[in-house]
């Protein structure tokens, strides 16, 4: 989408233009629904907070300031609804374990279909994936955020600092941490990792 189309379709937003914020969510929803999933592991969850944080985003349009891209003033609000689900999640997971009630946690897989023609390729991608979910899963929050939005989403480190509102050096030190984490978590999976 052209920047100046884009800019045009915030201006028409800002003064309440459904539709204009329609083609604005149009062009986002993909990329925002991807950051939520990865976030939160769940497709259904992954939907409710897409779909929170574009009514998040129309509320608050007349505040978008132009000091950022549009897509990271969005997906910051993608990025806090994902995180606030998260802790709301791991708060209820705690009140639950207290109660002494133990059950399914209700995580669901989500498949993502592989066209290569080759089954074997295709179940061992399935499973990395699986293993990397997982371990995703159980890291902080926050080490999950910047490990979703740079490695996985390919935001560059300023744009995350800007998503996150934390400083470059914030980023880049989490982002370190992050992946040792998530290397640590991998380990028990490592043959999977050793071809």
């Amino acid at each position: 989408m052209p920047d100046l189309h884009e800019a045009d379709l915030i201006a028409r937003s800002q003064r309440g233009d459904v539709h204009a914020f329609d083609t604005l969510v149009r062009a986002h929803y993909s990329l925002a629904y991807n950051v939520a999933y990865r976030l939160l592991s769940d497709a259904d969850a992954a939907s409710d907070a897409t779909q929170a944080a574009f009514v998040r985003a129309f509320r608050s349009i007349h505040s978008f300031r132009h000091s950022a891209a549009f897509s990271t003033w969005l997906y910051r609000i993608v990025t806090n609804v994902s995180l606030d689900l998260i802790r709301q999640r791991d708060r209820a997971a705690q009140s639950l374990t207290l109660l002494g009630d133990e059950g399914d946690d209700g995580q669901q897989e989500r498949e993502i279909p592989d066209e290569s023609g080759d089954p074997l390729a295709a179940a061992e991608r399935a499973e990395v994936q699986q293993v990397v979910q997982a371990a995703l899963r159980r890291m902080n929050p926050d080490h999950r955020a910047v490990v979703v939005l740079y490695d996985l989403q390919g935001f560059s480190y300023e744009e995350v600092s800007q998503i996150l509102n934390l400083p470059l050096g914030t980023v880049k030190s989490r982002l370190n941490r992050a992946r040792h984490a998530l290397k640590e978590e991998i380990a028990t999976s490592g043959e999977l990792f050793e071809k």
